[in-house]
């Protein structure tokens, strides 16, 4: 017997597994075949659930004997999930069937799901099974239906087999298909719901590939050519380059990318799929800094190479419009990423230079390291001028003082409309993703007044989240807006139960559960 925590261990630094799987999900009606194992689920006082009562009968109760008898399985209570193993159970066609036994599944949310669903995909990797039965019927809980229960471990499923090695050659993992089928007696609707199901895990594998790539190769440029690619799922795509975006006058982006040799982008994608083709849009901004030096406002080396990361905003729009674009989200929805590449050279800008942004506002650059305002602010004004959203959501990975404020548990949401940010608090609770709601007002505004233009990039004071929002709320107008500094959540350094080391792409599910709770289809 080995803990769940234990497997998940083991599974992701690769002990015992030389393989990575590939999830491939079928929806079958409550029987048993052959070649398969199972999946069951017991209580917390080792009582049967759902179809795995009838399968303890027809097994003249080799299942419950197990369970009930099984040392290390009643010694060992987790209060998440614990599981035993039945070999070979009497008169069943399964080799085998694990039984995996939950806590209070009545209180279980969306988020419990997908964490159920991460385990079993971290058991099943484990035991290197290919062949495998769930029988999920029977874990009812007050807080959602079957069919999205199950749908949500699905995901959950989907999103812990994430893995990242297109760059090692050596002990590289054999890459195989898992065969996962569903046995329930809601088979036929869950199949039908599956679809919305990979259009997520699509979106959120999207995101987490952008981020992880080196920043070597996800250029700016690069980051743009997948934005573009969303073009075959129905998005229609613009990109302006520099050419473009001096004619409009966007002086405050581009001066971020002037010592870089990659070329700065803004990519917007635009999705179409509300009945009423003419309805005001909803917005998504990104920043998508590719990698951030600090500029001549040089960062220290120690910690720098996390760098790359910093383009983390933009690559959770892009996984969002695909996921919206995939399920065919019945919204319109606009997706703009700011993508530049702040560096050091001869053309980079200076401490103490003057800019002129799309807006018309001048900004004094004080700190080159506070570059991703200066992206995000013609990022902004042109998606509210062009576009006339209905609200605009932008996400960046802005400040460190939102780490320090609130480590990597919560992002940071700084907002003009008391109503849009409790739909997006909301959305982050269903999915986990949390967000921590902090003042604006006008006299961290006035922290960041230029004596010599119309603003300056840092502020005087220390809240230095709050400035950064300050700064950013001035290229908004009157449009109902939301920040989310996503800096401290982004990535993490810790093994977390759908997803490893490295990119979360918190903000994919989030921003899907915030566009379909509340405005698809109204």
């Amino acid at each position: 017997y080995i803990d769940i925590r234990d497997i998940l261990f083991l599974n992701y630094i690769n002990i015992l597994s030389k393989v990575h799987n590939t999830m491939d999900f079928q929806f079958k009606s409550l029987i048993t075949e052959k070649d398969h194992v199972g999946v069951v689920f017991c209580d917390s006082k080792n009582r049967l659930l759902g179809h795995a009562k009838k399968l303890d009968q027809i097994s003249k109760k080799s299942i419950s004997t197990v369970v009930n008898n099984d040392a290390s399985f009643q010694k060992r209570k987790s209060k998440t999930f614990d599981y035993a193993i039945v070999h070979t159970p009497a008169n069943l066609k399964l080799s085998k069937i694990y039984v995996f036994r939950l806590g209070d599944y009545s209180k279980f949310s969306v988020r419990d799901f997908q964490i159920l669903g991460g385990h079993l995909y971290a058991l099943i990797s484990f035991y290197q099974e290919d062949k495998v039965g769930i029988y999920p019927d029977g874990i009812l809980s007050k807080n959602i239906n079957a069919i999205n229960s199950c749908s949500e471990m699905m995901l959950g499923s989907l999103l812990a087999s994430y893995k990242f090695d297109k760059y090692k050659t050596v002990n590289k993992k054999e890459t195989k298909s898992l065969k996962i089928k569903i046995y329930s007696s809601n088979y036929s609707r869950i199949e039908k719901n599956y679809p919305n199901v990979v259009a997520v895990a699509e979106g959120v594998t999207m995101t987490r590939n952008l981020v992880t790539e080196p920043p070597n190769v996800m250029t700016p440029p690069e980051i743009a050519k997948n934005a573009a690619s969303l073009e075959k799922y129905g998005v229609e795509i613009k990109i302006l380059g520099e050419k473009e975006m001096t004619k409009l006058g966007m002086g405050s982006l581009l001066s971020v990318g002037r010592g870089s040799e990659y070329e700065s982008k803004l990519a917007i994608m635009k999705w179409t799929g509300h009945k009423n083709k003419k309805k005001k849009p909803i917005a998504f901004v990104g920043k998508g800094v590719s990698f951030d030096t600090g500029g001549v406002s040089l960062k220290p080396a120690n910690g720098m190479q996390e760098m790359k990361y910093d383009m983390g905003g933009s690559g959770v729009v892009v996984g969002l419009m695909k996921a919206l674009a995939l399920r065919k989200a019945k919204v319109n929805a606009i997706g703009v990423v700011g993508l530049v590449e702040n560096h050091i050279g001869n053309m980079a800008t200076r401490p103490s230079d003057v800019v002129t942004s799309y807006s018309g506002q001048t900004i004094e650059v004080l700190n080159t390291d506070a570059e991703g305002r200066l992206v995000l602010a013609d990022a902004l004004w042109y998606t509210q001028e062009q576009y006339k959203p209905e609200f605009m959501v932008n996400l960046a990975t802005l400040t460190g003082a939102i780490v320090v404020a609130l480590g990597n548990e919560y992002a940071g949401l700084f907002s003009n409309n008391d109503k849009l940010s409790k739909q997006l608090e909301e959305a982050g609770k269903i999915e986990d993703e949390k967000l921590w709601r902090f003042p604006l007002h006008d006299n961290f505004d006035k922290m960041i007044n230029s004596p010599i233009a119309d603003m300056q990039n840092i502020g005087t004071g220390h809240p230095g989240s709050i400035t950064a929002a300050q700064f950013l709320q001035r290229f908004v107008n009157k449009t109902p807006w939301a920040h989310l500094d996503i800096a401290g959540t982004t990535w993490t350094k810790s093994l977390l139960p759908t997803s490893p080391k490295g990119s979360t792409a918190f903000g994919v599910k989030l921003l899907n559960r915030f566009v379909n709770k509340y405005y698809e289809g109204k």
